[in-house]
């Protein structure tokens, strides 16, 4: 008794047909020549390249081990870095609420305060926190202040970008049944708007703090405040077991942050 296969002829089955096949060569050989072309502009010395392992080695080298005598400053540093991450989140999170009901295509009054609170966003987003933080060590000086604000402005775009969306996303019925009895626009914000989009608040918060807790840590690097001031002076003044202690430090303070966001998040959420 002769198979199925020999009856109506065998065919072989291919997951991609020839035309597919041939397109896909097509796009990872252009993905592959935009990559050397971009390691051709860039401009590559290979021979530091081949060369970094055993600078690496040299540079742990000398920072082993590392030197805790200017350990309390080093730790004073550390504590004025959360505050400048703590305050500059909660000063976010403050500023980001209008923009976020702004930004929203369905609490958004008009289409002018509409793309007002997406242009907004799209800025603050759109510009680096060290960034921020140069343009502002020159307009108030090297300091905290530079780093908090820097840190808020970087911070408004992205907690109200997640609030806006969260907002659009909302149950319609709530709202619609207190604008049917009458109740005043604040009151349809506070009843029916707010309880939906508390748990999206609490959790961008504290993504957000987490996220700028690590971000300050590079801040003084530009003069505006934080751990990154003895980091770039060790570094300045080739103090290698010093940097290592503010490195260990910084690691420290984020599994620290880690922590603390984990837990708030378990209980808050």
């Amino acid at each position: 008794m002769s198979s199925i296969a020999e009856q109506f002829g065998r065919e072989d089955w291919t997951r991609h047909t020839p035309r597919q096949k041939a397109r896909r060569f097509a796009i990872f050989a252009a993905c592959a020549l935009a990559i050397f072309w971009a390691l051709g502009s860039i401009e590559v010395v290979w021979a530091w390249v081949w060369d970094s392992p055993s600078q690496m080695a040299d540079l742990f080298g000398r920072m082993y081990p590392p030197d805790a005598q200017n350990l309390a400053t080093i730790l004073r540093v550390l504590w004025e870095t959360v505050n400048i991450a703590t305050f500059a989140t909660a000063l976010a999170t403050i500023l980001s609420l209008p923009v976020a009901y702004i930004a929203a295509q369905n609490t958004t009054p008009n289409i002018v305060t509409l793309w007002l609170g997406r242009l907004i966003l799209v800025t603050s987003r759109s510009v680096n926190t060290i960034i921020w933080a140069l343009l502002f060590v020159a307009i108030f000086g090297p300091g905290v202040l530079a780093g908090i604000v820097a840190i808020m402005f970087r911070s408004v775009g992205f907690i109200g970008k997640l609030l806006g969306e969260a907002i659009e996303e909302i149950d319609k019925r709530p709202v619609e049944a207190l604008e049917a009895t009458g109740a005043s626009r604040f009151k349809v914000i506070v009843y029916a708007i707010v309880p939906q989009v508390m748990p999206t608040f609490w959790a961008v918060a504290i993504l957000r703090w987490d996220i700028n807790l690590r971000e300050s840590t590079v801040l003084g690097l530009v003069g505006a405040g934080g751990i990154g001031v003895i980091l770039q002076g060790a570094i300045d003044t080739f103090n290698w077991p010093e940097a290592a202690t503010v490195l260990l430090a910084i690691l420290a303070l984020v599994i620290l942050g880690e922590i603390v966001s984990a837990f708030l998040r378990r209980r808050i959420l």
